[in-house]
This record gives structure tokens, C-alpha cells and sequence, in this order.
């Protein structure tokens, strides 16, 4: 007998489930579902994030409502939109063989007026993030009279962003007599003193031990200087040539623009944080579960919600304000009991916040080494070579053209093929990594430098402003680019590499960026027909560029000096793009074309004219 069906829960949903790959309930699950089917006590369950906790609410609930009446019998409030649409997918998906279930998902960022609709037409489940859920209840667009279950999911989350007062607010709104399931994965004082507050004696279930991590996680550190955590970081990534991971930063300018830096350097990454629109952030999101993006730069708070398998890394460019934010970000890995890795990247001063957390999660942190160039050569050799044995040939394919293949490799040894074929990616990387400098440090904070003692490459990228030219174009942030996708649409367009480009400052309706002097005139060329939405797009050199060209277009401007006023992280380990470019957002540099990739993945921005649905 299917475990789901032992648990209570009706033959319609355990089929509609066991399409979705639930096989046996995992033990949040197993522990809250027959307790919530009662439907008799108020409930709190303590579980770390990606261990089913909205089947474990979720499946109870459409056991519990009338789906023949189509008044809200069920509110669900949660932090972020991501996770507000995730919960409502899951509940439609759930009660796929239910006749007349209707969820609606009320969020921030998108039309009001359709779900305005939807709750016209009737629906039994609400869920909701509560800014949204106030508009609504200010409209008097909803009546709550009949809602029997409340559920608080992600509370301490909720807590974290401010919503207390809204959720005082909602909740009152709602019948005396109804029952509240909380949800969270730590239980701090405002989250026990809800339950305190909205619940009756609560029925408590805690799977694993309270504000610890997943058991499947495991957890390491890199202790390097501050000025190297960029440089670090990439080492990190590239020893790990599988990793698909999300990285979190504590700023949204810093998501920005280490994101911004990676597209620069050819990595498949893009940002994810709270000034996106809806749109952009469903497309990053697309992206990141189609896997064509490799690294998610995200906020804790926009992170929120992402329930995407096989994460295989969390990396934490920066630690977290508060300690309970760390167990949410390491739960994005190692969900539905698969293993995963936790990686932080500190400095000296930061070696006591890794004791705390420690001690707050009960795990044992391990320091790791920031590989050495040659350790990151020979793994990415290793990974070509097992895509080279694992590689599906289309044999009818591929038929016709061998002839001509044989005849061209027919002067070479099997042995001559295979050094050749390998140094393609080799040269590369051993260019790149060659006398890289080592970035670890002791825990007292002396570094070990390079040979002569410089601290060659990754403290520095491209030359300093000398050699780059600022220009003007007519399109911005209300044309709804990010700063990667303006990257990614310049280089298109003008057919240059990121590492060209230097720093891009967007406003409303115009972006200045710059670009190396040499590619100026492609820029130029590139654009001269180009258009977006019905526009023609200008490109201007901005007019306090101090120079003239031939043309007698002011040129130059802003490229005196050393560019120091924001740094912080240098860049590339390219020793041959020299100097020591130290604005651009903080983070420069990097290893050019990776894969022949200027834009590190970016959509299509070749295009002279887009469909107008499509912003960017």
C-alpha cells in the first residue's frame, strides 16, 4: 500500500503526487500529516528548508476544505513572491484529479486586477505575501468569515522582513475559531511569541534539532584577504567545473555586481534580488532551472522560495547579519535528502562568526585551501577528458563529414591528436592560472605572496582608467535591463568581449558605460542601425570625455588616475591585461573568453528589433 494512502491522504491526490516523484513521505511529512488531518489542534512544525513542508501542510488542507463552496477557506502567508508562486504551482499540481480546486497566488509586482479576478470568481485557497494581502483586505476585495486554516509558512523569514504588523493586521481579519499552522526553520523569540499570541496550545513538532542544518550538508571555509575573496571565489568555482550553485551576498549592490563581473569573465550567472521586476526575476529564474545558468547571484531575501534541485553548492561571499539567515541559505542545497556543500568565504576578522555559527548549528566547520593554480589546470583537464569519453556521437551525422576528417588529422599520431585536442582547453587555463599567486593566509593573517612579493594578477584586471572611453546611450533601467543585460547587449551588438567593457552606470532612461579605446569604433559601427522596441538607439561619447577623435567627437573624459574610489576586490589573475583597475563596482578583472563566450550566456541581443513583450 502507497505510504501517502496509510498517512489519510485520498487516492485523487496520492496518484496526482506519485506522478510528481513523491515515492514515501519524508519526516516532516510523515510526523505533521496525520496530526494535521485531525484538523482539531493549532500547530507548530520546526524543519529546515527543503524537507517538504508544503506537501506537509499542503495535502492536509485539500483534504480539509469544501470544494464545492468557493469562499477562501484557506489563507496562506509566506515571505517572498518566489515562494508564494511555488507554494500555489505545488497545490494546483496536488489536487490535480480534485474537481473545482482554485488557488490564487497574491503577490507584489504583478497586476492587481487579475487577482483581484480570480478572487471574484471564487477561490478556496489564498496564498499570499502579506503586503499584497493588505492592499486587498484595504480594498475590501475579500472575505476571510469563512476561512477555517491559517497557515504561517517560512514565519521567521516573515519576522526578518518587518511584516509583524501585517501579519497582527491579516490576521485579524480572520475567524477566531480558525486553525493556525506555523512553519519554520529556526525558532526565535518573535516566531514563539506568534504562536504565544495567535495559537491555543499548539501541538509542537520539531524534525532535527532546532536552528540546526541539514545533516547531508556539509560545511567548509576559506580564509583569504578581503582584496582576494573575488579571485578566491573563482578559483573555487573552476576547481569545481559541475558546480550549479546559488551565491549569496548581504547587498543588493554587491549582488549586482559581482554578477556583473562573472558575465564579464564568461561565467554563466546572473543576479537575482529585490529590484527586479516580476518578469526579469521569472526569466532569471528560467534560466537558472533550465540550467543554463551555472551560479545564481542572489540576496537572502530574494532568494527566498527557490526550490530548485540538484543545487550542488551554497557559497557565501558574504556571511549573513543575523546567524539564523545561514541556516536558510545552506538549505537551498541538499534538498530532498541529497548531499550538498556550504562554502564561506571570511577574512581574519570573521573567523569567530564561523565559531558562532558552530555552536548555533551544531556543525563542525572545516578549513579548506584555495586551490593553486595547478590543482584548478588538472581538474579542468580531468573534467574535458571525462566529457570527451561520455560524449553521445551521432554517428549518421557525423558520417559524411568524416572523410574529411580523417584526411585532416592523417599526418598526426593517435598521441599528437589527443595532446593537441587537450591543449585546446589546457593552453587556456595554464595561461590563466600560470605563477598564480597563492591567496590563502594563516589564521593570524599573514598572507603568503607571490615570489616577488606583489601579489600579482587578481588584485588587479584591466589597465586603469588610461585607455578607456566613456560613452552614452540612450536606453536605461526603465527599459527594464539589468546591468548584465546591458553588457550583454552592448557586446552583442558591437561584437566585443565583456572584458572590454568597463564600468556601466545605468540610470531611468540613459546608461553611460565605458569601453576600451580600441573597440570604440566597433561600438560605434555596431549600433549605427540598430533599434529596441521602435527606438533607434544612440550612442554618444559622453561629454566630459576630454578628447577629440578624427571625427571631432569628444573622446576620452573620466580616464585619468588609478581609479580608486570603490575597490575593494581586485579582479583577473591576467597578468597580461595589467595595471590595477579598482572601481567597477569593486570587482574587476578576470580571465577573458571563457569558451568563447563574451556575454556568459546571455539572451539574444543581436537583434535589431524585439518583440515588444520582450524587455530585455
Amino acid at each position: 500500500m502507497n505510504p501517502f494512502l496509510e498517512l489519510g491522504i485520498r487516492e485523487e491526490v496520492v496518484n496526482a503526487i506519485s506522478e510528481l516523484g513523491f515515492e514515501k513521505p519524508s519526516e516532516i511529512q510523515e510526523k505533521a500529516i496525520p496530526v494535521l488531518l485531525t484538523g482539531n489542534d493549532d500547530f507548530v512544525g520546526l524543519a529546515q528548508t527543503g524537507t517538504g513542508k508544503t506537501a506537509a501542510f499542503g495535502l492536509p488542507l485539500l483534504e480539509q476544505l469544501d470544494f464545492s463552496q468557493k469562499q477562501p477557506q484557506a489563507l496562506v502567508l509566506c515571505p517572498t513572491r518566489e515562494l508564494c508562486l511555488q507554494i500555489s504551482k505545488d497545490l494546483e499540481k496536488f489536487a490535480k484529479y480534485i474537481d473545482n480546486v482554485h488557488v490564487v497566488a497574491v503577490y507584489g509586482g504583478a497586476n492587481i486586477s487579475d487577482q483581484l479576478r480570480q478572487i471574484r470568481r471564487g477561490v478556496q485557497i489564498v496564498v499570499a505575501t502579506p503586503g499584497r494581502m493588505l492592499d486587498i483586505i484595504g480594498r475590501n476585495a475579500i472575505d476571510f468569515s469563512q476561512v477555517k486554516y491559517v497557515v504561517l509558512d517560512e514565519a521567521d523569514e516573515m519576522l526578518n522582513m518587518g511584516f509583524k504588523e501585517d501579519i497582527n493586521n491579516i490576521l485579524s481579519e480572520t475567524p477566531d475559531d480558525k486553525k493556525t499552522w506555523l512553519f519554520s526553520a529556526t525558532m526565535p523569540k518573535e516566531v514563539r511569541r506568534i504562536a504565544q499570541n495567535y495559537m491555543t496550545d499548539p501541538f509542537e513538532l520539531t524534525v532535527g534539532t532546532k536552528n540546526t542544518g541539514n545533516a547531508n550538508i556539509e560545511h567548509n571555509y576559506y580564509l583569504v584577504k578581503a582584496r582576494d575573496k573575488y579571485a578566491a571565489f573563482k578559483r573555487i568555482v573552476d576547481s569545481n567545473p559541475d558546480i550549479f550553485g546559488i551565491v549569496f551576498c548581504r547587498t543588493k549592490i554587491e549582488t549586482q555586481e559581482i554578477a556583473e563581473a562573472l558575465i564579464k569573465d564568461g561565467y554563466n550567472a546572473d543576479a537575482l534580488h529585490g529590484d527586479l521586476s516580476q518578469q526579469q526575476r521569472d526569466k532569471v529564474m528560467k534560466r537558472y532551472r533550465d540550467r543554463s545558468l551555472q551560479l545564481l547571484i542572489a540576496t537572502d531575501v530574494a532568494a527566498r522560495g527557490i526550490d530548485v534541485n540538484d543545487v550542488t553548492h551554497v557559497i557565501n561571499f558574504s556571511l549573513p547579519d543575523e546567524i539564523e539567515n545561514y541556516t536558510h541559505r545552506s538549505g537551498r542545497t541538499a534538498r530532498a535528502g541529497k548531499t550538498g556543500v556550504s562554502i564561506s568565504l571570511i577574512n581574519i576578522k570573521e573567523q569567530s562568526k564561523i565559531r558562532q555559527l558552530e555552536k548555533v548549528i551544531g556543525k563542525t566547520f572545516e578549513r579548506k585551501q584555495v586551490p593553486q593554480g595547478p590543482e584548478v589546470v588538472e581538474k579542468q583537464l580531468l573534467t574535458i577528458i571525462n566529457k570527451v569519453q561520455n560524449v553521445e556521437v551521432n554517428e549518421e551525422q557525423i558520417n559524411p563529414f568524416l572523410p574529411q576528417i580523417m584526411e585532416g588529422f592523417e599526418a598526426l599520431s593517435k598521441e599528437e591528436i589527443v595532446k593537441r585536442f587537450a591543449s585546446l582547453e589546457f593552453n587556456r587555463f595554464l595561461e590563466y592560472y600560470n605563477n598564480a599567486p597563492d591567496l590563502n593566509i594563516d589564521a593570524r593573517g599573514d598572507g603568503r605572496e607571490s615570489r616577488d612579493g606583489r601579489d600579482r594578477g587578481e588584485r588587479g584586471s584591466r589597465a586603469g582608467s588610461k585607455g578607456y572611453t566613456r560613452l552614452f546611450m540612450n536606453l536605461g533601467a526603465v527599459d527594464e535591463f539589468s546591468r548584465g543585460d546591458m553588457l550583454g547587449f552592448i557586446c552583442n551588438n558591437a561584437k566585443i568581449s565583456g572584458k572590454s567593457i568597463g564600468k556601466i552606470d545605468m540610470k531611468g532612461v540613459f546608461t553611460f558605460f565605458e569601453v576600451q579605446d580600441e573597440e570604440v569604433n566597433k561600438v560605434f559601427e555596431g549600433f549605427k542601425a540598430v533599434d529596441f522596441n521602435g527606438r533607434q538607439v544612440r550612442i554618444e561619447v559622453s561629454g566630459d570625455s576630454g578628447r577629440s577623435d578624427r571625427g571631432g567627437r569628444s573622446r576620452g573624459g573620466d580616464r585619468g588616475g588609478d581609479r580608486r574610489n570603490s575597490g575593494g576586490y581586485g579582479g583577473g589573475e591576467r597578468r597580461d591585461r595589467g595595471g590595477d583597475r579598482r572601481n567597477s563596482g569593486g570587482y574587476g578583472g578576470g580571465r577573458g573568453d571563457r569558451g568563447g563566450n563574451s556575454g556568459g550566456g546571455f539572451r539574444d541581443f543581436s537583434g535589431k528589433r524585439r518583440e515588444s513583450k520582450s524587455k530585455y
